[in-house]
């Protein structure tokens, strides 16, 4: 399995792009998307899942142009998209066989292929009731078991662990690891802690652009020597915030651990371990 994205546009208006000469290439794997709000990230997959058409540019799917032939990537994929929803009076067994029916999934397997996905997303004591009835978490849960129904080729999530308890999202990260040997998996979020344990490669976006696409832990590389930690008084934590860029701090008795960002150390500071948080924040807000 290939995705290859060549030189993609996205234009709303004349000034106005969601996405702007856009291109990456995807093997099977899980590939972090990662990016602030508004970079341009759901955009991007709308067009992938041929929801959305680009205005400039190409997507191919081993070598199949799916923007020419969007069921060629329809009859492999799945999807759950940022404002999924469901139907509130069907249960969970009755919304996934409705939405089997509606993918032409069907024989003597999918009724197993329910039980696992629920099992799976620890749905199985509440599968009969409204789907009404549950919790944010649940209903998110419910979309990627319906995104995982046909077994895709292609699965692309977009924030798929809004709603989701840490033990919901260990779930979620387990289930998802064992499609990334047969399936190319899109995960995005602006939410690095979703992707660090989990993504093969990684891609940044901001403004409707890729900023850098690659192995997290060369990703990582790129600032193992721009990040520092110092104690300072706490007086003096708002006026450093100002002048640095700060990823945390940590609040003790009298004083403040500040974790920053930066070419050059404070005198006082020592050398901290890079992470993949730490690249994120440097290549969004310096790019």
């Amino acid at each position: 399995m290939k995705l290859f994205i060549d030189r993609l546009s996205k234009r709303y208006t004349k000034d106005k792009y969601g996405l702007q000469d856009f291109s990456l290439s995807v093997n099977q794997g899980i590939l972090g998307l990662l990016g602030p709000n508004g970079a341009g990230k759901s955009t991007l997959l709308k067009m992938i899942a041929t929801i959305s058409k680009p205005t400039e540019g190409s997507i191919l799917l081993n070598d199949q142009d799916i923007v020419a032939q969007p069921n060629y990537m329809r009859e492999q994929l799945g999807y759950l998209p940022q404002d999924f929803g469901v139907y509130p009076n069907l249960n969970a067994y009755e919304f996934l066989n409705y939405i089997a029916a509606m993918k032409g999934i069907g024989g003597d397997g999918l009724k197993t292929r329910i039980q696992f996905l629920l099992e799976g997303l620890n749905l199985i004591e509440t599968a009969k009731k409204p789907i009404g009835s549950y919790s944010g978490g649940m209903r998110q849960r419910v979309g990627i078991a319906q995104a995982l129904l046909n077994e895709p080729k292609v699965v692309i999530f977009d924030e798929p662990t809004v709603g989701l308890d840490p033990e919901e999202r260990v779930r979620f990260r387990n289930l998802i690891s064992e499609l990334a040997d047969k399936s190319i998996v899109i995960l995005s979020s602006h939410i690095v802690s979703d992707i660090d344990t989990i993504a093969d490669q990684v891609a940044i976006m901001k403004a409707g652009s890729l900023i850098t696409m690659d192995y997290p832990e060369e990703i990582i590389a790129k600032v193992k020597d721009k990040v520092f930690e110092i104690d300072i008084p706490k007086e003096q934590a708002s006026d450093f915030k100002e002048k640095h860029m700060v990823v945390n701090t940590i609040r003790k008795k009298e004083e403040v651990t500040v974790r920053y960002i930066a070419n050059e150390s404070v005198d006082g500071s020592k050398k901290a371990v890079a992470s993949l948080e730490d690249a994120y924040l440097y290549f969004t807000k310096t790019n």
